[in-house]
């Protein structure tokens, strides 16, 4: 636990993280994220609890071991490079011994990150994806059994970003290094973590696999976090709620509770109006509501269609595989994939 003014930033959060493993801490801003990695580095000390590092403890509320004896690496954001010293400087700076092991060691991390030849340069002198080699390389030197690392990315180029992440973590993983990475951003998380921990004012929502964590969110802001989703009301009587939709199972709820049937907008089901006529219901996709569109987007890969429901005037979103421009104005009928929704009570 870690107060500011009596106010809790970080509340009751625990982790373990394996050698040549990547866990991401994923969250929106101020959520505990970074103030959680301080604390692991040292750089802050918590309030309650433990901090354990291969077996040994480094941290309670009354012992603490100084961050530079924790065996542990830091990345941020901005890459905290010393502008005064050259690449092979920086590398060094946190080694300590002979001077031919040290340069040794350098001209490794070097020639793994693909800067051979860069030793005598200054930070001002790289760019942006090479200044991130040379903090990647000094946040290895020491042989850190933990790398901490706060959005190390974000600062790229989004044409260089997928490359220089997926090195860095080639890298850690041959080092079997512990990897607990920081990130806002859905997608950097999927494509990075073995394991994902949500994150939520300060406490840890959910924890799994990046597949579970999507295919089997625990709430509707869990859900919502990693994509566009549409929320439909209704409220439960007999296990079952009501819908325009059609019914959906709510077994376990009492009578009268609210419930939202979410889903996302690729399961979104469309087909063209008849002479007012839509397909009839099926046990698959339930029953067909009709939609009015109101802006249709490509977006590369997909069309964004949104549609202004005639029963209830609410608004729809949902994507289709490339090419797809109904006019404003198009009737349309919309159904939903039964084994695509996700059913949640209304938080009171």
């Amino acid at each position: 636990m870690r107060r500011y003014d009596g106010r809790v930033a970080v509340d009751d959060v625990s982790l373990s993280v394996a050698p040549g493993q990547v866990t991401c801490l994923l969250g929106p801003s101020g959520c505990g994220k970074s103030t959680t990695l301080r604390c692991i580095a040292g750089v802050e000390m918590q309030d309650a609890g433990e901090i354990w590092v291969d077996g040994q403890l480094v941290c309670d509320t009354v012992f603490r071991v100084p961050p530079e004896r924790r065996h542990i690496g830091l990345m941020f954001q901005d890459f905290a490079l010393f502008p005064h010293l050259s690449v092979q400087d920086n590398i060094r700076f946190g080694l300590s011994g002979d001077k031919g092991e040290t340069a040794r060691r350098v001209d490794e991390l070097l020639e793994r990150v693909g800067l051979m030849g860069f030793g005598p340069a200054f930070p001002h002198e790289l760019s942006g994806g090479e200044q991130q080699r040379v903090a990647l390389a000094r946040a290895l030197a020491p042989r850190p059994s933990i790398m901490l690392m706060d959005e190390p990315f974000s600062g790229l180029d989004n044409r260089l970003r997928d490359g220089i992440r997926d090195e860095t973590l080639e890298i850690l993983r041959e080092q079997d290094t512990a990897v607990l990475l920081v990130t806002h951003e859905p997608e950097e998380a999927m494509r990075m973590a073995d394991e994902i921990a949500l994150m939520r004012k300060g406490r840890i929502v959910q924890r799994g696999a990046p597949y579970n964590i999507y295919n089997a969110p625990a709430d509707r802001e869990a859900m919502a976090f990693f994509s566009d989703i549409n929320v439909i009301r209704g409220v439960s009587k007999g296990a079952l709620t009501q819908t325009p939709f059609g019914q959906f199972l709510t077994p376990g709820y009492e009578d009268g509770q609210e419930m939202e049937i979410v889903i996302r907008p690729q399961h979104i089901k469309l087909d063209f109006d008849r002479a007012g006529q839509g397909p009839a219901p099926t046990i698959e996709n339930g029953t067909a509501v009709s939609g009015v569109a109101e802006r249709a987007r490509f977006m590369g890969n997909e069309s964004l269609v949104e549609f202004r429901m005639e029963h209830d005037g609410s608004l729809i979103r949902a994507t289709v595989p490339g090419v797809f421009l109904p006019r404003a104005g198009t009737r349309m009928w919309l159904m939903i994939r039964r084994d695509k929704c996700f059913v949640f009570p209304v938080k009171g």
